[in-house]
């Protein structure tokens, strides 16, 4: 049954509007409690919207706040006879007696707001729902976008704790890792002893840089990280701007068995190898993973997405490759390339904070690395943005000396066949360092890497 709400009357509290902008005329102490809660849009009134907006400009342009001198700014701006007169400001100013209780009032008014902002939302949602023409997938997307922009503007006031509730918060989470740890990890597993042991595994909330020039191996690195995820019981959502969903089923498929990858793509498979892919492909079907290779994807469709995954209880950790193939439109006509960027990368890592998940972004390098000494690469290499460095919590850059022609790693005195190094070159709570990783020729399977033989013999005390 549908219920009729066109006769209502909408939420709102006029009495209680006034005694907010009374006070803010009479004391100096009250608008400082409000500022930040209250925006003009959420008074219900338009006169009281006009008078607030002024007063909310003339308190972030440091200007005195009283009678006077808000009915001198509505005269300057043209609202003055629209806001109520002279009379009108003054009559609001015996409204009140005092702001003491003018915090609670802020968040009647607030309430109110949200309600009537439900309303006017879940409205349109239904004559959408009932609109046969309209697709079903943008009516959900709508649905979910307007519940996100609601508990948006609920929560916008609860973050500030005092040092209480934050240390007990900080305890609760420590004696969970405490007793939730898996021989040091008290993250999500990456497949690497080495990595997990630097970084205690991909850490809920923080933002995961892994970049690498074209052909060394993001996506494969990236893949292994969401097998080994899912393998440990992980939801994973893959957002790949750059293959097709099947490349990377491929790609999974040939890392999960001992099928060659050159045989599967030019399909030229024998019978064993055919059966051995079913095999795991059947049990690649029951890993927790979501891949999302639509072609044109903006940083605010990963947020919508993941948000909808996570409230389905299928989004423990966030995979995107990679950032420079993002839909960076804003709208904006005066944003450079590199602007662009860093804003994306400011809104994967508040992503990682809303949803407390690991957002892992894939990144390129600039050609600038190829001229270093033995082509490995620096945090300086970052393709386009300083910003990538600034808002990662950890930044890996992938190097395979192999490709320079190097057949001696320097550092580790390891010979460069299948060898692959993933350089942790900033971690905002942790140590930096190298791990060490073994690939296939065909850069399908990374494993522990364990020196050949001859080393170990040559090496041995």
């Amino acid at each position: 049954m549908i219920m009729n709400t066109e006769n209502r009357v909408s939420p709102q509290a006029p009495e209680i509007e006034e005694a907010i902008i009374g006070a803010c005329l009479i004391e100096q102490r009250a608008i400082p409690l409000i500022a930040d809660k209250l925006r003009p849009e959420m008074f219900y009134v338009l006169r009281h919207q006009l008078i607030y907006a002024a007063i909310l400009a003339m308190y972030h342009a440091g200007m005195k706040i009283d009678i006077l001198t808000v009915k001198e700014e509505l005269s300057h701006r043209g609202k003055l006879e629209e806001a109520g007169g002279a009379f009108g400001i003054t009559q609001l100013s015996s409204k009140v007696a005092t702001s003491a209780h003018l915090e609670y009032h802020a968040q009647i008014v607030h309430e109110k707001y949200l309600r009537r902002e439900m309303t006017l939302g879940f409205n349109k949602l239904l004559a959408c729902s009932l609109d046969e023409t309209m697709d079903i997938d943008d009516s959900l997307m709508d649905a979910h976008n307007l519940l996100d922009r609601l508990e948006g503007e609920f929560g916008h006031n609860n973050h500030m704790r005092d040092m209480d509730e934050l240390m007990t918060a900080t305890m609760t989470e420590a004696e969970g890792r405490i007793a939730n740890n898996i021989n040091g990890v008290t993250g999500i597993p990456t497949g690497l002893a080495d990595l997990d042991r630097m970084t205690s595994g991909l850490q809920n909330g923080e933002l995961v840089v892994i970049a690498a020039r074209p052909g060394v191996g993001k996506t494969a690195f990236a893949l292994h990280l969401a097998r080994n995820a899912a393998m440990a019981g992980h939801a994973v959502a893959v957002y790949s701007l750059e293959m097709q969903g099947e490349r990377l089923a491929d790609r999974w498929l040939t890392a999960a068995s001992e099928v060659s990858a050159r045989h599967w793509r030019s399909g030229t498979v024998s019978p064993q190898e055919l059966a051995e892919a079913r095999t795991a492909a059947a049990d690649l079907k029951r890993l927790p993973i979501h891949v999302d290779d639509s072609t044109s994807v903006n940083m605010e469709h990963v947020r919508s997405s993941a948000r909808l995954l996570q409230s389905q209880h299928a989004c423990d950790a966030i995979i995107i490759d990679y950032l420079q193939l993002c839909d960076m439109t804003t709208g904006q006509n005066n944003r450079n390339r590199e602007q662009e960027v860093a804003q994306a990368t400011r809104k994967a890592k508040l992503l990682a904070k809303e949803l407390n998940v690991p957002v892992v972004l894939l990144s390129q390098l600039n050609r600038e690395s190829e001229n270093r000494p033995a082509g490995r690469p620096e945090l300086a290499h970052l393709r386009e943005s300083g910003a990538i460095e600034q808002d990662a919590d950890v930044v890996i850059l992938l190097y395979r000396p192999a490709l320079a022609r190097i057949t001696t790693d320097r550092e580790s005195g390891y010979p460069t066949e299948e060898l692959g190094i993933a350089i942790i070159a900033k971690q905002r709570n942790g140590e930096t360092g190298n791990v060490y990783f073994r690939h296939n020729s065909a850069m399908t399977k990374i494993t522990e890497y364990v020196p050949p033989l001859e080393y170990m013999l040559k090496h041995a005390k």
